[in-house]
């Protein structure tokens, strides 16, 4: 393969098309339907035919620059259908596919931000919607296409469109509000010079193998897990996050089996494995061709990166292999990374001197943060004044500015926010334009380290305080605080900026019942306007903060066995201690409610919108008391139990049995009492989360030998519901992998 020809491509589709001309019968990429053995693939040829026969049906729906909204589950469907976007000149607009009994609103609220004309999906998906489609405004008048089942005899009729290398390729929606979807408008430009800086960042060759299961509709797995592999022309073995999150073994399963040399995911990804992979699994793995272990969407803890190596090294994994890297959407991925083979760089901080702006290093009291590696490519990295734009100095901590071929055009129809966010210019050198990532961080001999979110950042008497920071100290305070779930922010209080902190109560310490009529709700002293809301949020701005009245205590019917007292004192003092920081107010909120991204991460501003507001919060108290409850789960039976049990009883015993069951097996996992669970409420407003319910899954497998997706789990699905369903399976005697099921 002659790599030299990559760099001259001016489009992706140049890219394919010179992959089918010179690389035809080569796999270019596998999909593992069930996680392990269950495979299917495409050649580059393959590929190629099947994407110019949905690119010529396209045409007659389409004229170029229209946008194409891609509701698929994970799979090579999806691939194909973002080529063919591509090949028809369009704009895709990658997403996931909608609930089976419901639209999530954010697809439409990117529907509508797009001004999407055709929507590509499988027969299964559109079969499923076709009725509810006829009610909603925003999909009933676009084209639907079902690409799935076309015929390739069209691919003949394909003509490549007149586009160039700053044509857009794809809009790729940022997570953050329901109502204000932000599209990134990444052009074919960006995601070659993107794809060239990956491979130059992390120093990957032809020889190289890949494994991922990170979400299509993603960044990371749409540009590092499907376009660097064609970029490269080496092997890209698929799975979906699914598969991944049922069993983590497979992940790093199919590393082992496909001598895998690049596969990576967020910090939660290797928990995952050091958590769920067992002794006897692990001695059936052989990591030792894994060479660029990539952790990056999130933060990259440094006990995690030591944990799964001391575990996996017996596997003949390599701490060399672990690579930090940094990037976001608005740069298309990849802002730095650490070379292949290279051990990745910790940097020992001190704490307080970095809440001044000021790194000192090999200091007391010093907090560990590791390296994303440096950029290349002529691409340029500055840290600057977020207050003043002025460069900072070396050992000065300032805001992450971007400037190269791969920053993005900006976001989809926002002039102002494309203003605001990619057109930035140091003071002192008038140099740019750059973008802003909104980062904190530091260079250190051309080294990035990320410190935190700017936006988030907390400044109390002159102080700053990272959230984050603030966040862990309150989740180790007391074991009733779930750990990754809590938001700490400030508001201004009688003109004095005061610590506020929201976090997630263990749902076996919530109240049974916790409708408002229950509670009394916090007061706010003057109501706020939606365009107040918007400006006068961030002290910072300039605006002012509407005030808000004290807390006080709520007057609840909790058992009076819970030392609310005790709790409260726990976290005021722990934060006191470590931060020297008064805590103003504790918001403690009902489990799996605090609102997140679609990546996972705690959206702090929502938090402090929904507290200044006084709603949009799931609020079960205030506190200055709270609820304890034995949680115990109780009666939990065998598999061969439950078995005779069924096979023993009337038809009329049947469903009962099999609902007290799922109830007893339901309270265990959510660590509440049997009487807690309502049967005819959906098991994910109960907060059962998808790492919950894959723990109920492998349960059902287990003791029943029914397997049930994941997708039809968390869909809204009550234990009635679930009663017919698993009924039907048994009656049928069908345990069956029902994998075309599974979306996201």
């Amino acid at each position: 393969m002659q790599m030299n020809h990559i760099i001259q491509a001016k489009t992706l589709i140049d890219l394919l098309r010179h992959r089918a001309e010179n690389q035809a019968n080569k796999t270019a990429y596998t999909f593992l339907v069930d996680g392990e053995n269950e495979e299917v693939s495409l050649t580059y040829e393959q590929l190629d035919q099947r994407v110019r026969t949905i690119a010529a049906k396209l045409h007659d729906r389409v004229v170029i620059g229209d946008r194409a909204l891609l509701l698929y589950p994970p799979g090579l469907d999806y691939i194909a259908a973002f080529f063919a976007c591509l090949y028809a000149g369009i704009i895709a607009v990658p997403t996931y596919p909608p609930r089976r009994k419901r639209i999530d609103p954010r697809i439409l609220a990117i529907v509508a931000d797009a001004q999407a004309s055709v929507v590509l999906t499988t027969n299964s998906i559109f079969s499923d919607m076709e009725q509810r489609i006829a009610h909603v405004p925003e999909l009933k008048n676009l084209h639907w296409l079902a690409t799935d089942n076309l015929i390739d005899d069209q691919a003949s009729v394909w003509q490549k469109p007149a586009i160039h290398k700053d044509t857009l390729a794809f809009l790729q929606y940022t997570s953050g509000s329901t109502g204000t979807p932000k599209g990134v408008m990444v052009s074919h430009g960006n995601l070659l010079h993107n794809e060239e800086m990956i491979k130059q960042g992390f120093g990957y060759t032809e020889k190289d193998i890949s494994v991922g299961w990170l979400p299509l509709f993603h960044d990371m797995g749409l540009i590092g897990n499907i376009l660097q592999p064609l970029y490269l022309g080496i092997p890209c073995i698929l799975m979906s996050p699914v598969a991944f999150l049922q069993k983590p073994y497979r992940w790093l399963q199919a590393i082992s089996y496909y001598n895998a040399s690049i596969s990576g995911g967020p910090n939660f990804a290797y928990d995952l494995c050091i958590n769920k992979i067992t002794a006897e699994q692990r001695a059936k793995l052989d990591l030792s061709h894994w060479e660029v272990a990539f952790s990056g969407a999130e933060p990259i803890s440094v006990e995690t990166l030591n944990r799964f190596t001391t575990i996996f090294e017996p596997c003949g994994f390599k701490r060399e292999a672990f690579s930090p890297c940094y990037g976001m959407a608005e740069a298309t991925l990849f802002i730095s990374g650490s070379l292949k083979n290279s051990l990745y760089k910790i940097c020992k901080v001190e704490k307080a001197a970095l809440e001044v702006n000021v790194v000192y290093l090999d200091k007391e009291d010093t907090e560990a943060i590791v390296g994303c590696g440096q950029t290349c490519l002529e691409q340029k990295i500055v840290i600057v004044n977020p207050a003043t734009f002025y460069s900072c100095q070396e050992q000065e901590v300032g805001e992450i500015w971007v400037f190269g071929q791969s920053v993005t055009q900006g976001y989809w129809n926002k002039p102002t926010e494309t203003e605001q966010t990619f057109h930035a210019y140091i003071a002192d050198t008038n140099e740019g334009p750059f973008l802003r990532t909104g980062d904190l961080g530091f260079l250190q001999d051309g080294e990035l380290f990320v410190t935190g979110r700017l936006k988030d950042l907390i400044i109390i008497r002159g102080r700053n305080h990272y959230p984050q920071d603030i966040e862990r100290t309150v989740e180790q305070s007391h074991p009733r605080l779930l750990s990754g779930n809590s938001a700490a922010f400030s508001v201004e209080i009688n003109g004095e900026e005061r610590l506020v902190v929201a976090a997630e109560v263990e749902r076996r310490y919530g109240p049974h019942d916790n409708r408002r009529s229950g509670l009394e709700r916090r007061s706010i002293s003057k109501p706020i306007s939606d365009s107040e809301r918007r400006s006068g949020l961030d002290r910072r701005s300039g605006s002012e903060h509407r005030q808000v009245a004290p807390v006080s205590s709520l007057k609840s019917k909790f058992p009076k066995d819970f030392n609310v007292e005790e709790t409260i004192n726990s976290i005021r003092k722990a934060v006191y201690e470590q931060h020297e920081l008064a805590v103003y107010a504790v918001l403690l909120l009902r489990v799996a409610s605090i609102p997140k991204t679609t990546s996972g991460k705690i959206q702090r501003h929502a938090c402090k919108n929904g507290f200044l507001i006084g709603s949009g919060l799931n609020i079960v108290g205030e506190w200055r008391e709270d609820l304890v409850a034995d949680s115990t789960s109780e009666n939990l039976v065998s598999k061969e139990e439950i078995k005779q049990k069924l096979d023993q009883a009337s038809t009329k015993e049947y469903d009962q049995i099999l609902t007290n069951f799922l109830q007893t097996e339901l309270a265990s996992v959510l660590k509440l009492k049997t009487s807690q669970i309502d049967i005819q409420q959906p098991l994910n407003i109960m907060g059962l989360d998808s790492l919950k319910t894959v723990e109920l899954i492998n349960m059902l497998r287990n003791k029943l030998d029914v397997y049930i997706p994941l997708e039809k789990m968390m869909d809204g699905i009550s234990i009635i519901e679930l009663v017919t369903h698993i009924k039907s399976k048994i009656q049928a005697s069908d345990s069956s992998i029902e994998w075309e099921e599974i979306e996201l």
